[in-house]
């Protein structure tokens, strides 16, 4: 069905002449009674009945003006959308990143972007690693912020912030008045572990390995709020991220790791072959370029 000739039918309704809707068309009036009558004989019924002068419409067309004129808000719509995503300074970014980075480092990110950008809006997704990855892959995400590198040629992953993982032990662990501690420290111990697919579960179990072990492990969690609290109920220990600058997790002490291989980066992903709209390239660049200003946010 041709548009334009869904549109002419609308300004003849609205005008009850055709004379009169082609002038305000800018179009003959043989020209418009044509494309009218070429419209009727597609839908297969009359859609204007003859009203002295003029014309109004019939049954057939009062039902079919109800679906054009969505049909025309549709097309309106969807060229609005297009010429928003060929707008770097409008429309919308998809974003994706793991739970620990909601609390200071995205928004702070957000924050810094719009300060320059107040026409570009974010759609938020929060999970772990794992999926993280499937997002970008599968294009429900633009940009995801995760940790380790994902594997593949498919992604690309470039480091934003590294920082040094903790112990986090109950209160009234025997370790608890340290500052620092090393995994041969807990090997014996209950094990809190973020739940397989996780970054930090990857992590905690090539630490464990480099001391010839595996963790016991007694509980699992998918968020640190979660395995937070079991080790403030004193279910167990847990190797976490450090929490944002100055909150304090009651019930639970947080110990730097010292194992060499105790830390993680925090780096950007994106697909490596897929052409992102303007509006998501220009946050890449700033985040590429920024992100690692605020480090001390990465928590």
């Amino acid at each position: 069905m041709d548009l334009q000739s869904v549109r002419w039918f609308l300004a003849v309704a609205e005008q009850g002449h055709v004379t009169n809707a082609a002038s305000e068309l800018r179009v003959s009036q043989p020209g418009l009674s044509r494309a009218i009558a070429r419209l009727e004989r597609e839908l297969g019924a009359p859609l204007f009945d003859r009203v002295g002068r003029g014309v109004a419409l019939s049954r057939y067309g009062r039902v079919f003006a109800e679906h054009a004129r969505r049909l025309v808000a549709e097309e309106e719509a969807a060229r609005r959308a297009l010429a928003q995503a060929a707008d770097p300074e409008r429309g919308e970014v998809s974003l994706a990143f793991l739970h620990t980075q909601g609390p200071s480092f995205v928004p702070g990110l957000i924050r810094r972007y719009r300060r320059d950008h107040p026409g570009v809006t974010f759609r938020l997704s929060q999970d772990n690693s794992e999926r993280l990855a499937a997002m970008v892959l599968d294009g429900r995400a633009d940009l995801a912020i995760t940790s380790p590198p994902p594997g593949g040629a498919a992604l690309a992953w470039r480091p934003l912030v590294t920082e040094r993982l903790e112990l986090a032990v109950p209160a009234d662990h025997r370790l608890a008045a340290r500052r620092g501690a090393r995994v041969r420290d807990v090997l014996d111990e209950p094990f809190v572990a973020f739940r397989q697919g996780t970054g930090l579960r990857a992590l905690t179990e090539e630490l464990f390995a480099a001391c010839g072990a595996r963790p016991r492990v007694a509980f699992e969690g998918e968020e640190h709020s979660t395995v937070r609290g079991l080790v403030a109920a004193g279910l167990g220990v847990a190797i976490v991220a450090p929490p944002p600058a100055g909150e304090d997790v009651p019930g639970v002490r947080h110990l730097a790791l010292a194992d060499p291989g105790g830390v993680r980066t925090i780096g950007l992903v994106w697909a490596a072959e897929r052409t992102r709209p303007p509006v998501a390239e220009g946050f890449r660049a700033f985040v590429l370029e920024r992100g690692g200003e605020l480090r001390g946010s990465a928590n």
